[in-house]
């Protein structure tokens, strides 16, 4: 028994997903969108000599802070995570908005992002450093945690090469402004130096309750700085994406009068929070939006778009992203024969226990996560799919597929989720949110026999389970929507469960998910 991603020997195979190998910039420079398929938040894109390394928003699922690995921007693979063990001593949740920056004399790559602090509960810009992103990362722990909250930071140098940190006081979190604030940091990143200078805030109508995200890039003499406002992160959301300029990092900052520079077409909306980043001589911005059709199921998936200039030289968006990518390039199969595949992710509070080997997996079981047990998941990519995982009953512990989201769609609202589980020969289709645990229908199978259970999704919110056992499938309660389990800023996961007492086990042979 040994613990998820103890042994940094997982990313000796470097696997690949979200990705269609054929998909390249064309000579015309067409490519298909989402680059990053599924709930990636908060996208930060980084160059690296002929390489790029992008991360995303995690939330509550660990390991936490993805690191992905491109040459052209469009396919991407899975080589690293910030935190590969779980949460930092000094964290506790809302793992948020990595912002990744290499410092070419160093030869170091740091990883700023946001957690809320055990002790005070806000929460705080931190940073973290490798000497490279497919390295170790070693935690430097916070640099500011202000009252109303510190997130979304972003390091950038000033005209005279001083090394600065950018980022939010999160005022609208109790109804203020909120000003983006920057201050020097010392070479180490290890400690703010001197005053803190605010260089704009939320003062325009367009912008109403909130300005974040502030990404700089250089070009002709000015400073750019994009960033996003108003609401990102649920059905309602109506977030956009301005832009502003000054000659010098502290300003004064003029924002740009036709902003907003991005916003909703016919394929996404709620469009936000990205990084800009030089390819060929050009740049492009990696942000994070909602599929029209996928609305929040799905979650905020990781967009490219190029970015065009005005007479006047301001950079500008199109606003014509498409939705390309293949249904193909969705799908996933897992026999777990070696190291668990590191697209698979975990409850930060939890510390997992499983095996791996020629007998698939054996995920040890618990009663943890709201009475939902041991949970392994991954994300969602797509409306319409099949998910099926071959298991091995057991008397000790129910082995089933579930819809992972939250008991209710306000923030930080607990994990809840409906699904399918065998243990013995008793088939069953269950919800669970705070704690209660509603059963909707059950079947007797066979016992002794490997099983295949269904759950079907489509449109994002119409489930239906079935069983399959010596050949025959059995279809178990009919319908049901699980719209009231999306949760707040992250799309669905789906998960493996395990539930049981401590020591007790379930066991998988295999996983699959096909779109259609």
């Amino acid at each position: 028994m040994k613990n998820l991603f103890r042994s940094r020997n997982i990313f000796i195979v470097l696997v690949l997903f979200l990705i269609n190998s054929e998909k390249i910039f064309s000579q015309s420079g067409s490519f298909d969108n989402p680059v990053l398929a599924g709930d990636r938040p908060d996208p930060t894109v980084v160059k690296i000599g002929d390489s790029y390394y992008a991360s995303a928003t995690s939330n509550e699922w660990a390991p936490l802070f993805p690191i992905f690995k491109s040459n052209d921007l469009v396919n991407w693979e899975l080589v690293n995570y910030v935190f590969p063990d779980g949460a930092p001593d000094w964290a506790k949740n809302n793992f948020w908005a990595p912002e990744l920056s290499y410092d070419e004399n160093q030869g170091r790559i740091y990883a700023y992002y946001t957690a809320r602090d055990k002790e005070s509960n806000r929460l705080s810009v931190a940073v973290a450093s490798a000497d490279s992103p497919e390295g170790m990362f070693r935690d430097h722990g916070p640099l500011v945690a202000q009252e109303y909250g510190s997130i979304d930071a972003f390091e950038t140098r000033d005209e005279n090469g001083k090394l600065y940190v950018l980022w939010k006081e999160d005022g609208n979190s109790k109804g203020q402004d909120t000003p983006i604030w920057a201050q020097e940091i010392n070479e180490e990143r290890t400690e703010l130096i001197g005053e803190k200078h605010e260089l704009f805030r939320n003062d325009q109508p367009w912008e109403g309750w909130l300005v974040e995200g502030v990404a700089i890039f250089r070009k002709n003499g000015y400073f750019y700085a994009t960033y996003s406002a108003r609401g990102c992160c649920e059905i309602t959301c109506d977030y956009v994406t301005g832009v502003a300029r000054s000659r010098t990092l502290l300003g004064p900052w003029e924002k740009y009068n036709m902003n907003p520079i991005l916003q909703d077409n016919e394929e996404w909306k709620c469009a936000g929070h990205g990084t800009v980043v030089e390819k060929g001589g050009d740049f492009w911005m990696l942000y994070h939006a909602y599929n029209t059709e996928g609305s929040v199921y799905v979650g905020r998936q990781g967009v490219l778009e190029k970015i065009n200039w005005t007479a006047d030289g301001w950079p500008v968006l199109e606003n014509k992203a498409g939705y390309e990518r293949s249904k193909e390039s969705l799908e996933f199969r897992d026999d777990f024969e070696e190291k668990l595949d590191p697209v698979w992710q975990w409850r930060v509070t939890q510390d997992i226990q499983f095996e791996t080997g020629k007998e698939g997996l054996k995920l040890f079981a618990s009663e943890e996560n709201e009475n939902l047990g041991t949970l392994l998941v991954q994300g969602t990519k797509s409306l319409n799919y099949r998910y099926e995982a071959t298991i091995i009953p057991n008397d000790d512990a129910s082995a089933g597929l579930a819809l992972i989201g939250g008991a209710n769609n306000g923030f930080g609202a607990p994990v809840a989720g409906m699904g399918i589980s065998v243990q013995a020969d008793l088939v069953t289709f269950w919800q669970v949110i705070d704690k209660k645990r509603e059963v909707f229908a059950t079947q007797t199978i066979p016992r002794e026999h490997p099983v295949q259970l269904i759950l079907n999704m489509e449109d994002g919110y119409r489930m239906s389970v079935s069983v399959k056992v010596e050949g025959s499938t059995i279809e178990l309660g009919g319908e049901k929507d699980v719209k009231h389990l999306v949760p707040w800023g992250m799309g669905f996961r789906l998960g493996l469960v395990s539930k049981g007492p401590e020591n007790s086990f379930s066991q998988f042979k295999s996983v699959r998910i096909q779109s259609f």
